[in-house]
């Protein structure tokens, strides 16, 4: 077999480098709404000129639109007009894990609520629940729960996020610094055994930090197409959450080490 030139062997290299790349901006995107390219360089260390070849091809397969100095998210418009979230996939996992969570709140409670389809799914189903007290970065949720009788609903200020229907920036982390809760259900991109919690951009780092110290028990959501998988950037380690409420597509292995490791698992069925 002859074997490859080194120009054609570089190329194809560059190629396949280049498609997580493009994976994890679009994702990005997917979670900010948009995105400058000058930021993108310097967050994946490529130069501005390959970042905007990558949103050339995402521009070309219809995920975003290219603008001067950055590119934002095609589905926006039309998500905000229905006032729904972006990721709508595995949403069967995702209603078995939300009512698994709803059943876990008591009457009377004060719980946080993160932004994220997964959490949207428990909100939905804390209609009979009564006196509840709930803070929430989360529009949509706010909305959910703000007009059901006796519910208390609170939320930060910060900057509005299109695709997440959601606040954050400093303003809300400052917020959720000042308050104490039971219960927080946590979002995630993505949970592995090494890599930790990890999540699409920087933005919610400090927010979802501010959360976790809020709470007295921390409960991960988050369906089992999420295990094993990693996005951009890491919030931390396993140890920060004290259960985690998954799906039956968890594997008895990652399920036995995710416990090993102090963390109990709730399988929602």
């Amino acid at each position: 077999m002859q074997e490859q030139p080194d120009t054609e062997r570089n190329a194809n290299m560059a190629g396949l480098l280049s498609e997580p790349r493009r994976r994890r901006i679009l994702e990005w995107i997917e979670e900010e709404g948009s995105a400058r390219v000058r930021d993108l360089s310097a967050a994946f260390q490529v130069s501005e000129a390959t970042i905007r070849q990558d949103l050339e091809r995402l521009e070309k397969e219809g995920h975003i639109t290219r603008e001067h100095g950055g590119a934002f998210l095609n589905a926006m418009r039309g998500q905000m007009q229905g006032f729904v979230l972006h990721h709508q996939v595995n949403m069967d996992k995702k209603r078995k894990i939300g009512a698994y969570g709803a059943n876990l709140v008591a009457d009377g409670e004060t719980l946080i609520l993160d932004a994220g389809t997964t959490t949207t799914e428990i909100a939905t189903r804390l209609g009979a629940r009564k006196n509840l007290t709930v803070i929430t970065n989360a529009l949509n949720i706010a909305v959910i729960l703000g007009t059901i009788p006796g519910f208390a609903v609170h939320m930060p200020g910060g900057q509005f996020k299109a695709p997440t229907l959601s606040l954050s920036g400093d303003k809300s982390v400052e917020y959720f610094r000042s308050i104490f809760a039971g219960k927080l259900f946590l979002a995630t991109a993505g949970v592995a055994l090494d890599a930790g919690l990890t999540y699409p951009s920087f933005a919610d780092l400090q927010l979802k930090e501010a959360m976790i110290k809020a709470a007295s028990h921390v409960y991960l959501v988050a369906d089992s197409t999420k295990i094993n998988r990693t996005s951009f950037t890491r919030l931390g380690a396993l140890e920060l959450v004290h259960s985690f409420i998954t799906d039956d597509g968890i594997s008895d292995s990652d399920a036995k080490e995710f416990e090993r490791r102090g963390v109990e698992v709730l399988i929602a069925v």
